[in-house]
C-alpha cells in the first residue's frame, strides 16, 4: 500500500494505492489521522486501490465519523472491485463517493 497526500490549506488530497488490508490498515489510519488536524476538506483518491478489507472499511468509518465533526469527506475515482465491497457492506449508502 502506497499512500501520497498533497494539503492545500485546509483540503488534504489523498491517493491510495494497492491494497487495504489486516496488514496495512492500522498504517494507513495513523497516516490519515496524523494529518487531519485543521482539515475541513478531505478527498479520497481510489484510482489505483486495488482491495479493501472489513479493517480497512473500519479505517474509512473512522475518518467518515471524525470529518462529519470538523467538515466534509469524499471518495473519488472508486474502482469497480473496491465499489462492489462498498455496495456489499452498505458502505456506499454512508460514505460520500462520487
Amino acid at each position: 500500500m502506497k499512500v501520497i497526500k498533497e494539503a492545500e490549506g485546509n483540503v488534504l488530497k489523498v491517493k491510495v494505492e494497492g491494497r487495504v488490508d489486516t496488514t496495512t490498515a492500522p498504517k494507513f489510519q495513523q497516516e490519515i489521522e496524523d494529518a487531519l488536524d485543521g482539515i475541513t476538506e478531505l478527498i479520497f483518491d481510489l484510482a489505483k486501490m486495488e482491495y479493501i478489507s472489513s479493517a480497512g472499511l473500519r479505517v474509512f468509518l473512522s475518518v467518515h465519523k471524525r470529518m462529519t465533526k470538523q467538515g466534509s469527506m469524499l471518495l473519488k475515482n472508486v474502482t469497480e472491485t473496491v465499489m462492489e465491497i462498498f455496495d456489499i457492506t452498505g458502505f456506499s449508502d454512508i460514505l460520500n463517493i462520487e
